[in-house]
């Protein structure tokens, strides 16, 4: 018999209005949830908002909520449907950016793994690397994109991953393919593979 998921205990008392079960489950997950919202939106400031409603949806869901499958699972596809719902609205209303700057999504990058010892010009080529990496991520259609992030940022399993995104395992697989595909046509355009 396996263990009550800690998560879904949360809930239930949630849905019981304890309250401070809400900030143990923002604890827990905001983090996480924001990294993967700034890696799908590429936008800080838009996945900051994205995690807030993320977790007022989990609020407002507290009585009706059905607890199977992971809660993880569910916590992310509360997230990825209102990153699409932003897509499909910047997308109807187009903005024009006076400055433009590259936010980071606090995670550590690649340069920041290799050390401090490279010499100022390979650094630059690293963030160079890593930026259009980034941004060739960003420029994946949306399911990809998310399956692509769930899996190698959020470490999901593919299970995990179909459950959040609704669709079978056979779909996460195929879409990975193609997205790490894609990517790799991506990369060789810029002869960084």
């Amino acid at each position: 018999m396996s263990e009550p998921d800690p998560d879904w205990q949360l809930m239930a008392r949630l849905a019981k209005e304890d309250d401070r079960a809400l900030n143990a489950l923002m604890d827990r997950w905001q983090e996480r949830l924001f990294h993967f919202l700034c890696r799908v939106t590429g936008d800080q400031a838009s996945a900051a908002d994205l995690a807030q409603e993320t977790f007022v949806r989990v609020y407002e869901a507290r009585h009706k909520v059905r607890q199977e499958g992971r809660f993880s699972a569910w916590l992310f596809t509360i997230a990825a449907n209102l990153s699409r719902n932003l897509a499909r609205w910047r997308r109807r209303h187009p903005t024009v950016s006076l400055t433009e700057t590259a936010e980071q999504d606090g995670s550590p990058t690649l340069e920041d793994r290799l050390g401090e010892q490279r010499s100022p010009g390979a650094r630059l080529e690293t963030e160079e690397l890593c930026t259009q990496v980034r941004s060739a991520i960003l420029s994946l259609p949306s399911p990809l994109k998310e399956t692509l992030i769930l899996f190698e940022y959020e470490e999901l399993s593919y299970e995990e991953i179909a459950q959040a995104l609704g669709c079978s395992r056979k779909i996460v697989e195929m879409r990975l393919y193609r997205a790490r595909k894609r990517l790799r046509r991506a990369l060789a355009r810029e002869h960084l593979l």
